[in-house]
This record gives C-alpha cells, sequence and structure tokens, in this order.
C-alpha cells in the first residue's frame, strides 16, 4: 500500500464508516475479553465522541480512532482499530498522532486511555509511542484485566 494513497478525515462518532469499523471492533472484543466483554462494553459507547478520526485508503476506511474529554486538560482515547487485513503497517501509530495533534489543537495537555491484557497489540502501540503506565483510573481501578496509560501532549 503506497503511504501517498492514504488520508485521515476529522469526523464524530455519527460517521457511517466510524460505526462500521466500531462495530468490527465490538465483534472482535467479544471474542477477545470473553466473559469480561459486558463489563467493558458498557464503557465504550460512541454517542458522545466529537472527536473521531478515520483512516482511508481511496474510499475504504481502514482504521478509526477517537477520543472524549474527560477534563478541562484530559482526554480519554477510545475505539482504536485497525481492520485485520491491514495491521502491522503502522497505521494505528499515524492514527494515534493525528489524535495527539488534535488534542494540542484544542489545548488538551493530556491523554489517558484503558486497554486490556488480551490486547498485546494496543499494549505494544501505546509503549511504543511513548505512552506511561499509569494506575487505573476510575471506573477500571481494582480491575486486573485492565491497563491504563498516559501521553502528556501539550
Amino acid at each position: 500500500m503506497a503511504k501517498t494513497d492514504l488520508r485521515i478525515e476529522r469526523t464524530n462518532s455519527k460517521n457511517p464508516d466510524f460505526i462500521a469499523l466500531v462495530q468490527l471492533l465490538d465483534a472482535e472484543l467479544v471474542h477477545r475479553d470473553g466473559p469480561m466483554n459486558s463489563f467493558y462494553h458498557q464503557f465504550n459507547g460512541i454517542e458522545d465522541l466529537k472527536q473521531a478520526l478515520l483512516l482511508y485508503q481511496g474510499d475504504q476506511a481502514l482504521a478509526c480512532g477517537a477520543f472524549k474529554n474527560k477534563s478541562a486538560d484530559t482526554a480519554e482515547v477510545k475505539r482504536m482499530y485497525v481492520v485485520e487485513s491491514q495491521r502491522s503497517q503502522g497505521l494505528a501509530s499515524q492514527l494515534l498522532a493525528a489524535l495527539e495533534d488534535w488534542a494540542r489543537e484544542l489545548a488538551l495537555k493530556r491523554l489517558v486511555l484503558e486497554t486490556g491484557i488480551n490486547q498485546p497489540e494496543a499494549i505494544r502501540l501505546y509503549e511504543k509511542n511513548g505512552y506511561q503506565r499509569i494506575p487505573n483510573y476510575p471506573p477500571y481501578e481494582g480491575v486486573d484485566t485492565s491497563y491504563c496509560f498516559e501521553k502528556i501532549v501539550n
């Protein structure tokens, strides 16, 4: 895939391509998280996501990510996903960098996120991109299958 064929578009959670990718993500997480999926799923609604990104090749959406404000200077990264056939090509890192740029534009200082032990690729992605493990924040406190991370972006 030629890098020049890729583009990232800003949108929100009402975008049909974003919704379709999140449905693929949710289906994958049902398999990965097993019995814990219903616990995690309750925190992954997309109705309040005003900042979402889609990564396209041509007219095909290959990846998505979003963030939602948690406080005046902090947002939480949500719904990061790359279609399975396009993984291990750096798309998630590109998308994450674009989310960080957008957060900076909005004068946010810090991004946080939660992922789980059943998403080792996500853990590697965040560590590779400078995110540091932090104590689990609510509602993940005491959940030993959750890993929380942060990155100071501004």
